[in-house]
This record gives C-alpha cells, structure tokens and sequence, in this order.
C-alpha cells in the first residue's frame, strides 16, 4: 500500500487601502513561512509609503505560524521606530490563541471587531 500526501495551495491575498497617515492592510489566507514574505513586504510598502499607524485586518486569516508572528513584530517594531503603531483587528480564535500562549496579546494592540476600522476603510 502507497500513502500519498497532496499540499494544498493556499494563498495570501492583502489589500491595502492608505489614507493621511494610516493604512488599513487586509489579509486573507493563511500566514506561514512560505506566504509570510508577502506579508512582510505589504508591511514595509505601506510603511515606507507614509503611513506610522498600520491597521492589520486579521478578520480573515485562517491560520499564522511563527513566520507571520514574526512579521508584525518586525512590522510593529518599524512602526514605532517612526513615532506610530500596528493594531491587530479580529484575529480568528486560532490565531487569538497563539497570541494568547506566546504572552503577545500583550505587546500588540488588539482590537475585538471590524468595527475598531476607520469608516473610510470599510469597502
């Protein structure tokens, strides 16, 4: 008897919408260390295009590992390094709990809904 194993192709889909100061950046998908990099590039493009407070939309991430956690640390740190900030909305009870068990619903400012997103952000 023969077991084959099939990998799914999941996919990341980020949106981003910027205004004055902030960007709100929407993400789909699952966050892990092959998706983690575009992540990590979407954080630093709204950073460097301006914005201090990034809004991340984690609404309708299904699973993040250790890659992703690391790339809103880098992100939250670069955020602070320019007198701003990285709130995180909505995260899933899945990716809540990983917060929850490494201390760092603590460090990250977390916010419960969709409704903490500045109405200009709602599509």
């Amino acid at each position: 008897m023969r077991l084959t194993a099939t990998v799914s192709n999941v996919e990341l889909k980020i949106s981003r919408r910027s205004h004055a100061d902030y960007a709100v950046v929407t993400v789909r998908g699952e966050i892990d260390l092959y998706t983690a990099p575009q992540m990590h590039s979407a954080l630093v493009d709204a950073l460097g295009d301006g914005a201090q407070r990034l809004i991340v939309d984690m609404s309708r991430v299904e699973f993040c590992d250790s890659t992703g956690i690391s790339v809103l640390l880098s992100a939250m740190k670069r955020a602070r390094e320019k007198d701003g900030e990285l709130e995180l909305v909505a995260p899933k009870p899945a990716v809540m709990k990983i917060l929850e068990v490494t201390g760092l619903d603590a460090v990250f400012t977390i916010q419960e809904t969709t409704d903490a997103l500045p109405m200009a952000a709602t599509p």
